[in-house]
């Protein structure tokens, strides 16, 4: 199979990427090489493609301990938000897709999740834990509001009591407000909005899809007043970027109704980190060199470190700054309060497995 790698390193309108890397399973690669002779000119936009995939099994399980759920379900392959940094990126490389242009435009929708789910739910043997929803795409990118799959997930763990988490940057998620409600009414879910940057022009280009930060702080003001646990994750902090907004956002989101907070340090894995450092180049030249040496500075001198304990949030000095400043906003605005996580743990306690034939025995 002959792989392009490259359409012209050029921002497409509303994308995040700036060009197809290689394929890393492809047995072959091709570059295009201007010989002289004409050649059609690339796109300035790309029409987002989807197929679909026919679901074998629905939890993807995990024992990270980076992480603090086991299972989680993923109702899209590729994200259209096109965050250009996003760690998820390499998986597209699984389904012969670039991690590039490809991760954002050619997605893939899967089929009969729920029917799956369902099973496994009503397996012998499976223990309750919470799941999160989603983990490797975002579960309210604007395919969802043609699949519905991920309201349909929703309905299946409200009929059976059962807890999930919820991390987004969509606006779509309002339209599942009623079911949110009920399932927040029974201690069955938590929501985190993720916050990047309060910069509209910035998040035009790191995040062209996804919502726009005034929607997401009012995501979380509905939420909360709604009575739906929601907290925000300033994910990712990007040095030399985005770091000098880290206590504005927190502020906004803890304006808005927000009672927890995280954040993650800019992860870039295997193909993220010449995607981002185009993305850099074509965006924030003059700021290029300072962000990817702060980020080397952060990873023990490489782009990226893999290790358990270390991939979220790096080390050394510039690391325990934001710690300090991190730790210090979150008490002067009353986030992470130990009364109010604790009064905010899920129950697992009221699960019944679902019938698989609906009611038709009752």
């Amino acid at each position: 199979m002959v792989h392009y790698s490259n359409r012209d390193r050029e921002a497409r309108k509303g994308r995040g990427a700036t060009f197809d890397p290689h394929n890393r399973f492809a047995p072959t690669t091709s570059e295009p090489v201007d010989d002289g002779w004409w050649q059609e000119e690339a796109p300035t936009s790309l029409a987002t493609e989807i197929r679909e995939e026919c679901t074998l099994s629905a939890l993807a399980w995990n024992r990270s301990p980076d992480l603090p759920f086991d299972r989680s379900i993923n109702p899209y392959r590729g994200c259209e938000h096109g965050c250009v940094y996003c760690y998820a990126r390499p998986s597209h490389a699984y389904w012969d897709l670039s991690p590039g242009l490809d991760f954002e435009t050619r997605l893939i929708a899967r089929t009969g999740l729920v029917e799956r789910l369902r099973e496994e739910l009503c397996k012998p043997g499976y223990q309750c834990r919470s799941i999160n929803l989603a983990g490797n795409t975002d579960a309210y990118q604007p395919l969802e509001a043609r699949y519905a799959t991920t309201r349909a997930i929703l309905e299946l763990l409200l009929e059976c009591r059962h807890p999930l988490t919820l991390v987004t940057k969509g606006g779509l998620i309002l339209r599942d407000l009623d079911l949110l409600r009920d399932l927040a009414r029974q201690r069955l879910v938590r929501v985190m909005v993720s916050l990047t940057s309060l910069d509209t022009e910035l998040k035009r280009t790191l995040e062209p899809r996804a919502a726009s930060p005034s929607a997401r702080l009012r995501v979380i003001r509905t939420l909360a007043e709604a009575g739906i646990p929601v907290g925000t994750l300033v994910s990712p902090v990007i040095p030399g970027l985005t770091d000098h907004e880290l206590e504005r956002l927190l502020e906004a989101a803890a304006n808005a109704g927000a009672t927890t907070a995280g954040w993650m340090l800019l992860r870039l894995p295997r193909e993220v980190a010449p995607l981002f450092e185009a993305w850099l180049v074509e965006h924030y030249p003059e700021r290029a060199g300072k962000v990817m040496s702060l980020i080397r500075q952060c990873r023990g001198g490489e782009v990226y470190d893999s290790r358990f304990g270390k991939r979220m949030r790096g080390e050394g000095v510039f690391v325990e700054l934001l710690e300090q400043r991190f730790s210090k906003a979150c008490r002067h605005l009353g986030l992470n309060d130990p009364a109010a996580v604790a009064n905010q743990k899920l129950d697992t306690s009221a699960f019944r497995p679902p019938r698989v034939q609906g009611d038709l025995f009752e």
